[in-house]
């Protein structure tokens, strides 16, 4: 019984493993760039706080700055973590549209 059961449980588990953890698949998406859109997401969302030469901070940390693309791939993992739907924390205006968040978890994701 347990043997018979088994490959069906593997498979519920498999199942249920692969929804939780729905991945990008990059082939499927456009190709972003910091040229065609990570720059202008960052001077229009980002770096008000997090640009060098930003005069009110609004208590971004001073290492994070996201002036160039190399800056925003440092902090790559961190900006995923805080545009998440789930967990979403950043911009603090929540003004980043979903399509934009999108695109920004793709070219990180994908494209970087």
């Amino acid at each position: 019984m347990i043997r018979r059961a088994m490959p069906m449980l593997m498979l519920a588990c498999a199942t249920e493993s692969a929804e939780a953890t729905a991945e990008i698949e990059c082939a499927s998406e456009p190709v972003v760039t910091w040229e065609n859109m990570g720059e202008g997401l960052m001077i229009e969302n980002c770096q008000s706080c997090h640009a060098s030469t930003s005069l009110n901070r609004n208590g971004a940390p001073d290492a994070v700055i996201f002036d160039t693309r190399a800056d925003v791939i440092t902090f790559r993992s961190r900006i995923l973590a805080v545009t998440a739907p789930e967990t979403r924390t950043m911009p603090p205006s929540l003004a980043l549209s979903d399509d934009d968040r999108h695109l920004l978890e793709v070219w990180l994701e994908c494209w970087e």
